[in-house]
């Protein structure tokens, strides 16, 4: 059996199985302080048996550098109490197995990567709720440089509609992830984007601080797919107006042409828990 944790801002889901698309059993676990939470984590898996590994794709920044001492950290996150966290040492200590470790956008992508066949031209995973974050995949493998890729905190173009909003990413104000965000919408307009009337200028605002992202991936990295999950993405047209937009940004440039796609998750919600278990699979051939 494998192990997996969707390590999330809001709540860690949990699963075991005999592969990632063969979940046995699941649990879902409000993210409290992290002593309450691994524990409460780790005492779950061990009342499921043992596990051979265990997989973790976890909001960050996190460190996944391999010689650095600090692999498998939750580093400088904003979130209260969980900065500098050892979160892959304590599950390694807990229950004494293999760990494998990425973001947990990265550990959607594969996921998304992986249910689409492997996609050809590679795919990107955009999420967009709290925060703002991306994944890619190319070649069937998560792509890190020095760090993991930050999509969203790229500063994008301002809607002309939009000049005044100072933005609300505490690091960079107006930001991808500040003006595009759950949180970016509330602080506009004290309600969620599905909350909106449809023809509300919120719509066509955010959908267009979207786009431009897409389009930064297509041109590039020159993805075939970008898959946008979240709940700011729930919004009913809101990923055939960031696919519209996205298409009027490029003007017909980019070589890759129609091949470029925005969509939603084959996966629905579950990416990212299977995309742990991916990771699992790997940490266990190690």
């Amino acid at each position: 059996m494998l192990g997996g944790i969707e390590a999330g801002g809001t709540k860690f889901v949990l699963a075991v199985g005999p592969s990632p698309d063969r979940i046995a059993a699941r649990h879902t676990i409000p993210t409290r302080d992290p002593a309450t939470t691994l524990a409460e984590a780790a005492d779950w898996f061990a009342g499921r048996g043992a596990v051979k590994a265990l997989g973790i794709g976890s909001f960050g920044p996190v460190e996944l550098d391999r010689q650095s001492q600090r692999w498998g950290f939750i580093t400088n996150t904003p979130k209260p109490g969980w900065a500098d966290c050892n979160i892959v040492g304590y599950f390694d200590q807990a229950l004494g197995v293999p760990v494998g470790f990425d973001t947990d956008v990265n550990a959607a992508a594969l996921a998304e990567y992986a249910g689409a066949g492997g996609t050809g031209g590679g795919l990107a995973y955009l999420t967009i709720g709290t925060g703002i974050g991306g994944g890619l995949v190319l070649d069937g493998k998560p792509v890190h440089g020095i760090a993991h890729p930050e999509m969203g905190h790229i500063y994008p173009r301002r809607h002309p509609q939009d000049t005044d909003f100072a933005g609300v990413c505490p690091h960079h104000g107006d930001c991808l992830e500040g003006l595009a965000s759950g949180p970016a919408i509330m602080a506009r307009w004290g309600a969620s984007l599905s909350e909106l009337p449809a023809d509300h200028p919120g719509h066509v605002m955010i959908a267009d601080y979207i786009a431009q992202a897409c389009h930064m991936l297509f041109a590039s990295v020159a993805v075939g797919k970008i898959v946008i999950g979240g709940g700011v993405a729930n919004t009913p047209g809101l990923i055939e107006t960031v696919a519209r937009r996205c298409r009027s940004l490029d003007a017909g440039y980019l070589p890759g042409g129609a091949r470029h796609a925005v969509i939603r998750p084959r996966l629905g919600g579950d990416a990212g828990i299977r995309g742990a278990m991916m990771l699992a699979q790997v940490a266990a051939r190690a």
